[in-house]
């Protein structure tokens, strides 16, 4: 077995990590206080990320995040890695500065090599967007994991906030939705490798071209769309103040996972997402994708709440710059019954 086959099938091996949800997460942080006149974004909210004022024109952003491996390549995992970390600089609006490696690598099993290839592909995400790595932190753990810790830079007039949608607005989606779904299939061996490749290479994209270019338009609210799923990011979303129906038919979706998940190949984490969210949700018809709405994501895409006259003109310029997926998914209303509904 070669050292990139180890990975996927080392966390196979010693089981993923339990990840919180929703409500545990927030019962968990509910105690903690970050009070201070120069914190404009702090734990009071779900947003992505804190942001502290430095002066009248920049404010700091920070974020961090790890996940386990995703795929056997140890560069492509790095990649993906880092892609997910950085993405909740971009939500906010912001630009990278500096990240920080944070790894836990379990040397008795993988050689040197595997770590190296881990953070140069991490580094050239970092280099991408144009930050620079500046340390990290290693320790010795039975079950790998690799991300980093975020620097970056935003206008404090122009912070991005994922509870402040309008009325009458309508949602973008960038990226496709089944990752988690895909990821799970990848370490079971059942894909084929030009999926895995396909997996792969959404999974590594960066969404900060995305980022600049909603930058350019009338956007009121962004979020990315990571391990709580689509309708647990877009429940934050509506902050219990709107209504935001779905065109269930519009998301965009990888066309194995939806065969995959009629298979029955599901992670834990979007039941736990599902049922977290049960009382939150008016369906209006049943659907053969319902499950696609909670399945949680690793490197997910921007959810952009954007005006709808100018919505056709973000898709548009998102395609025209390759991002091509993108697609406009639903609608927020005014409070009527829920917050959330499909049909």
């Amino acid at each position: 077995m070669n050292n990139e086959a180890k990975l996927t099938k080392y966390v196979k091996a010693a089981g993923c990590a339990a990840k919180l949800g929703p409500g545990d997460l927030t019962e968990a942080i509910g105690s903690l206080s970050c009070t201070h006149e120069n914190v404009l974004v702090g734990m009071d909210t779900s947003d992505d990320a804190s942001v502290y004022a430095l002066d009248s024109t920049r404010a700091l952003v920070q974020t961090v995040d790890i996940i386990t491996p995703v795929v056997d390549d140890p560069f492509v995992y790095g990649q993906i890695a880092a892609a997910n970390s950085l993405s909740d600089v971009f939500a906010m609006g912001g630009e990278v500065a500096t990240a920080m490696n944070i790894v836990g690598f379990d040397g008795c099993h993988q050689p040197r090599s595997v770590l190296k290839e881990i953070l140069a592909g991490g580094e050239s995400k970092v280099r991408e967007c144009g930050g620079v790595i500046i340390g990290g932190h290693t320790i010795e753990a039975p079950e790998m994991t690799y991300g980093l810790s975020v620097a970056g830079f935003v206008h404090p007039q122009k912070i991005y906030r994922n509870n402040t949608p309008r009325v009458g607005d309508v949602l973008v989606l960038t990226k496709p939705l089944g990752m988690g779904i895909l990821t799970t299939a990848i370490k079971a061996d059942m894909l084929p490798s030009d999926a895995v490749e396909k997996v792969a290479s959404i999974l590594a994209t960066l969404n900060h071209k995305a980022s600049r270019i909603m930058q350019r338009y009338d956007v009121s609210a962004c979020t990315d769309v990571t391990g709580f799923g689509l309708f647990g990011h877009a429940y934050e979303m509506s902050a219990d103040r709107v209504s935001i129906l779905f065109d269930i038919d519009a998301i965009p979706i990888v066309e194995e996972a939806k065969a995959l998940a009629d298979m029955g190949i599901i992670p834990a984490g979007a039941y736990t997402n599902k049922a977290y969210l049960s009382d939150k949700v008016a369906v209006q018809k049943a659907h053969r994708n319902e499950i696609m709405l909670y399945d949680a994501q690793t490197s997910g895409g921007l959810l952009i709440a954007v005006s709808q006259n100018d919505a056709p003109k973000l898709l548009e310029h998102l395609r025209n710059e390759g991002v091509e997926y993108a697609a406009i998914i639903a609608e927020v209303k005014a409070f009527y019954d829920k917050p959330l509904a499909y049909m």
